[in-house]
């Protein structure tokens, strides 16, 4: 199915997700504690309304400031907050932490920085809706003229070398089920673990759709992305297809 494309015949309104299941948040946290607890309570606050259960699984890697202390706080003050501490960095290496610790049968992982709890309530409504379907974010605006570029020249080098169906390889929110086990094996550390997610989806052909969200505003912190971390991703991307087997179409 092409991203964005929903087959009306599929069991769309299944409602998988029920109260008795349970919705599981990674957020990876990077020296985030001048706004952590911030987005934590608000998350919460927003999805407490919800039909389904929910877990906020908080990742903090390499922090040299006081998040892995407030991550901390957070999960003694809320059963619905679990705290993992890594001392190594990497965007992936956090996800996939995050991953392997959540309990969820839907899971899901973010950018805690630019994540507010009106995308993910959103994305989590289209996921009920949409049970059997991986539900990511596509970003339309970057912060600024070189990012746009960078994402452009990014995004259409990883769907020439992949073939893939979607516009924003690395916009999150990305939800997907459980029993789409094949993402429980990503392997990369570094930011290239969202291209290895879009990859495997296409694959593996798990359908995917995409929802448009137009909020650029970080909560705080500084980006890491530059243009050297930009080059390694094109390049990277490069040598990631030429290890990267998707059957012809």
């Amino acid at each position: 199915m092409v991203a964005g494309e929903v087959d009306p015949g599929a069991p769309a309104a299944r409602h998988l997700y029920g109260a008795d299941m349970l919705t599981s948040i990674v957020l990876p946290i990077h020296n985030q504690a001048d706004h952590l607890q911030q987005i934590v309570t608000g998350h919460l606050e927003a999805l407490a309304s919800r039909e389904a259960s929910i877990e906020i699984v908080l990742v903090t890697n390499a922090c040299a400031d006081d998040s892995p202390e407030i991550s901390r706080d957070l999960a003694r003050s809320h059963s619905q907050v679990q705290a993992v501490d890594l001392t190594e960095g990497g965007w992936g290496r956090a996800v996939r932490k995050g991953l392997q610790t959540a309990r969820g049968e839907r899971l899901c992982y973010s950018n805690s920085a630019r994540t507010t709890p009106e995308m993910l309530s959103l994305m989590l409504a289209y996921s009920d809706a949409y049970p059997d379907l991986v539900v990511k974010a596509n970003r339309r605006i970057r912060d600024n003229w070189l990012r746009r570029a960078g994402s452009l020249v990014y995004n259409l080098e990883c769907r020439s070398l992949f073939d893939l169906p979607v516009w924003d390889i690395n916009g999150t929110p990305k939800v997907f089920p459980r029993s789409f086990d094949r993402l429980m094996e990503l392997k990369r550390v570094d930011d290239l673990i969202d291209l290895e997610f879009v990859a495997i989806c296409a694959r593996e052909e798990y359908p995917i759709v995409e929802v448009p969200l137009l909020q650029t505003q970080r909560h705080g912190g500084r980006s890491t992305t530059n243009v050297q971390s930009g080059a390694r991703m094109y390049w990277g991307a490069y040598q990631m297809s030429r290890a990267f087997s998707i059957p012809p179409r």
